[in-house]
């Protein structure tokens, strides 16, 4: 039969009242290490005397730092809510200018000039490959041709999207504009396989608003209905 613990033997060995305080008073830093043994703890009135330590006062002080902290995280997450969702509406209205095209000139129109206003970037271009190099493509504003093999240098070749802050932006991406351009989102274009690849570039005069490790979703889904549309208007076949 087997004896189940007296509990008296194990009060007998719980330790004494001296015992715990005199190994708080040799470990100083025990609550500090265990913080969460205060939530549990009673604590004493404001008024004990001198030489007593006002656990409550302690305690209060940790909940209100906690409530700052908390505070500061619900207003972090509110605000990145806030953009994430300014962000797809920006998206929606991109998409629906471009499936609103009624040429492929208006199509071009619209990526190289109304995509910079409902994006809130400073430029966006057409980037495409080509082995005639000649940069900018004579009488279309905002489209550019780029050396073969270009694309997979920047973005390479696993990548559909390479997000950077620039120091110096490259001439032969956003011509003029380059020297006003401080981050930008260069998008692989998936048009047709048979054909060049191309890009489409944004560039922005603020530093921070592209840049490694942000969320690139909604740019590649961007990118993919830009794709979409220039292959309907120039009646490509399906990759």
């Amino acid at each position: 039969m087997t004896s189940r613990p007296d509990k008296a033997s194990s009060r007998d060995t719980a330790p004494e009242s001296h015992e715990v305080r005199q190994y708080l008073s040799d470990n100083p830093d025990f609550l500090t290490a265990h913080p969460d043994l205060l939530t549990e703890l009673t604590p004493p009135a404001h008024h004990q005397g001198d030489g007593v330590l006002d656990m409550q006062h302690y305690m209060i002080d940790r909940l209100q730092k906690q409530v700052v902290a908390l505070r500061s995280e619900q207003q972090d997450l509110i605000a990145a809510s806030r953009s994430n969702m300014m962000s797809q509406a920006r998206i929606h209205a991109a998409v629906l200018s471009l499936m609103q095209a009624r040429t492929f000139e208006h199509l071009i129109e619209v990526v190289t000039t109304d995509l910079a206003n409902q994006l809130d970037v400073d430029v966006v271009t057409l980037c495409v490959e080509s082995d005639t190099y000649t940069a900018k493509v004579a009488g279309t504003d905002g489209v550019f041709t780029i050396p073969q093999g270009r694309v997979d240098e920047m973005l390479g070749e696993d990548r559909d999207i390479f997000l950077r802050e620039d120091e110096f932006a490259e001439h032969g991406l956003f011509g003029g504009a380059s020297t006003l351009v401080k981050s930008s989102a260069l998008v692989r274009l998936r048009i047709n396989s048979m054909g060049p690849s191309a890009i489409l570039a944004l560039g922005s005069r603020d530093s921070d608003r592209f840049h490694p490790g942000q969320g690139t979703e909604l740019l590649c889904f961007l990118s993919r209905v830009v794709a979409q549309c220039l292959k309907g208007w120039l009646n490509l076949p399906p990759s």
